[in-house]
């Protein structure tokens, strides 16, 4: 069977997220005794054993506090242990600049900024280039966690201007690192600000455009990480984000996870803060899935995901490998759904029979699920 690339998250291995829920409900996950290397071991001894032999793993991480100059050997080293490759580095620049990061109106905060995100390529390149899988190079993902702010001015216009030059400026950076990785910017409509740039998958394929015809930017490694619970938070359409995707070639990287709505089972979705259930059977996933397929993407799979606050350390374990399996569950029943039936149903406007099918595809992909689960 072909080789399917998925990637597990060094922040989904934590002792609990805090604020309105526990900030211990795993206190041996805690993450002043819990660094990356033991992360990637918990997924070695407790994961990759419960995974069909055709799964190839990655890891994803940010810059600095999962990995850093100090660390990123032995990552190397317990990656290589593992069988596992690296997936996916980003710099985690929402968690040192509150002003816009590369965007800030205070060019001392951008400076640092910039700096910092240079910083994460540095690394990816040089310590951790080892751990890179030479069929699924790493993605490089430019999160909008940190561009954002909170009040209503013309000041805008100049973050969307700051943004575009220190973007461009990162790009060309990694270039001159070699020009291998897969960079993407992953949209969100809110959090860590009430307002952000870059909120719509829309919005960020606009951008690489800008890029391109502004600054000379070579875009054809450059796109989106597809994070479905970003789109259904704020109540836009799956399904369609993945056409806009493709249909602009910048379907580079996938976050699978979940907020939930549209299942029927789990509660989340538009208007809700980004809950992060992993990969659910369901059939807007497998839609999802028969459209990366067709566009022949054969790239990382991450799990984007938290445990639920009241899951002790074995339920935590036990639904990141549901996810993985569901998401697998959605792919192969995709596979098998007879698309030219489907497509003479629409045309032909039966659309009942058509939604029969899909529906029979969704059954099948959970009796997909409970075999793999099972085995």
């Amino acid at each position: 069977m072909k080789t399917s690339y998925h990637s597990l998250c060094a922040w989904t291995f934590n002792a609990g997220k805090g604020g309105f829920v526990p900030a211990d409900a795993r206190p041996d996950w805690d993450n002043s005794g819990l660094d990356t290397p033991e992360k990637i071991k918990i997924v070695k001894d407790k994961i990759i054993p419960r995974l069909p032999s055709h799964i190839h793993l990655g890891f994803e991480m940010h810059y600095n506090n999962e990995y850093n100059e100090n660390n990123a050997q032995a990552i190397v080293d317990a990656l290589k242990d593992a069988g596992m490759s690296l997936a996916m580095t980003t710099p985690g620049a929402h968690t040192r600049f509150g002003y816009g990061g590369i965007c800030s109106l205070d060019p001392d905060e951008r400076k640092q900024a910039n700096e910092f995100g240079k910083k994460a390529i540095d690394l990816t390149y040089g310590v951790l280039k080892p751990a890179w899988n030479p069929d699924c190079v790493p993605g490089f993902i430019i999160w909008n966690g940190s561009f954002g702010y909170d009040l209503a001015s013309v000041g805008v216009r100049e973050m969307y201007e700051n943004l575009k030059e220190g973007i461009a400026g990162l790009c060309k950076y990694e270039a001159s690192k070699g020009g291998e990785m897969y960079m993407s910017i992953e949209p969100k409509p809110n959090e860590g600000h009430p307002a952000m740039l870059l909120p719509t998958v829309a919005s960020a394929i606009v951008l690489w455009y800008k890029l391109r015809d502004s600054y000379g930017i070579d875009i054809s490694k450059k796109g989106i990480n597809k994070e479905f619970g970003h789109s259904e938070m704020i109540g836009l359409d799956l399904v369609y984000d993945t056409v806009e995707e493709i249909d602009n070639n910048m379907l580079v990287h996938m976050h699978v996870n979940s907020q939930g709505y549209n299942d029927g089972i789990i509660l989340g979705g538009p208007g809700k803060y980004d809950i992060d259930h992993g990969a659910r059977v369901n059939g807007m996933n497998i839609a999802v899935a028969g459209l990366a397929a067709q566009a022949g993407y054969s790239r990382w799979k991450g799990h984007d995901m938290q445990v639920r606050a009241y899951d002790n350390i074995e339920q935590g374990i036990d639904r990141v490998i549901r996810s993985v399996l569901s998401w697998e569950a959605c792919e192969m029943a995709a596979a098998e759904l007879n698309e030219a039936e489907l497509m003479t149903l629409l045309r032909k406007r039966e659309t009942a029979k058509a939604e029969d099918m899909m529906r029979h595809a969704l059954v099948n992909a959970q009796k997909i699920f409970d075999k793999m689960y099972k085995g």
